[in-house]
């Protein structure tokens, strides 16, 4: 069972799965036997809204950390979402083509993007956040938004 960091701010409550790695932009890899699921955190999919459509690059894509390995739609945005890792995307999340809503829904479970087979995990991971820095940032700029209000 994964245990997260949470915070509450006005009627927000955000969390940060502790078994994962972050960029400092809200993309989670979580490696599951050298194989490495990627999705987003919940503060970046609250705070672009609810996704009306998700394309992730076809299986087979090789990618550089920092490519854009998938597109989402949502009322109020369109977002490039890139890679946090390099390496070859192994499957797609079959639930995203029907229901990309599971995104908004369940972030670091149901609601993942796609698998990657690593090039080199130890380097992209060099430069990746650990839960807690990212859990840092995120009460930043969520309260950074919460003034703007």
């Amino acid at each position: 069972m994964t245990n997260y960091l949470e915070t509450h701010l006005d009627k927000f409550t955000f969390k940060v799965a502790q078994d994962r790695h972050y960029t400092t932009y809200g993309v989670w890899a979580f490696n599951q036997e050298g194989v490495v699921r990627v999705g987003l955190s919940d503060f970046l999919q609250q705070t672009s809204g609810d996704i009306a459509f998700a394309e992730v690059q076809p299986v087979g894509t090789v990618l550089a950390a920092g490519d854009v390995c998938a597109e989402i739609e949502t009322i109020k945005v369109d977002l490039e979402i890139l890679s946090p890792l390099a390496g070859k995307i192994l499957r797609l999340n079959p639930s995203l083509e029907m229901t990309p809503e599971v995104i908004n829904e369940d972030p670091y479970t149901q609601g993942w993007l796609c698998e990657i087979e690593p090039s080199d995990w130890e380097s992209d991971l060099a430069h990746l956040l650990d839960p807690e820095a990212y859990f840092e940032i995120m009460k930043n700029q969520a309260e950074e938004e919460l003034k703007k209000k």
